[in-house]
């Protein structure tokens, strides 16, 4: 036997606290990627002016820096479309919660058919929020693994400097 939606205010919000704690982790990762590119182009701008101060020279330093330029446009990209599957995902999971109390409302209805559709809808734009969640967080990994990359390039010349001592 079971209960009708609204006889169960437990039910209720069950559907909308899922999409709103899904909502909230999208927003403080959306945030965290701001913070990401804004040291991006902190990191750009400065190998950018070390690199003009020494145009004239052409050591490994300089070669490394220019290497980590290119890996910085390319973690730059992956952010800001981390950023924008974020923003998505926010917008997916506002629009399944505000769905879903559309939903509640509709359940009182003698017609189920109304109450399909909006749980259908719901369903969708929480997916849609879910799948941005999922590619957001990969491109995050993806983008932490070039700047490991660089990090590690830089370890390894000032260890070499250490070695030549």
């Amino acid at each position: 036997m079971s209960t009708p939606v609204t006889d169960n205010p437990f039910a209720v919000l069950t559907l909308i606290a899922a999409p709103a704690v899904f909502t909230n982790a999208s927003s403080v990762l959306a945030l965290g990627t701001g913070n990401r590119l804004a040291r991006v182009v902190d990191r750009t701008r400065q190998l950018t002016n070390r690199l003009r101060d020494s145009a004239s020279q052409n050591t490994s330093e300089t070669e490394m820096d220019l290497r980590h330029i290119n890996r910085l446009e390319q973690r730059a990209d992956r952010l800001v479309r981390a950023m924008g599957f974020f923003y998505t995902s926010i917008g997916s999971f506002a629009a399944a919660s505000l769905i879903s109390i559309f939903g509640a409302v509709l359940a009182v209805q003698p017609s189920r058919v109304p109450f399909a559709v909006i749980g259908g809808l719901s369903f969708v734009a929480g997916a849609i929020g879910f799948v941005g969640l999922v590619i957001g967080c990969s491109l995050l990994v993806g983008e932490t693994r070039l700047a490991l990359r660089s990090l590690s390039e830089e370890a390894e010349m000032v260890k070499s400097w250490f070695k030549r001592s």
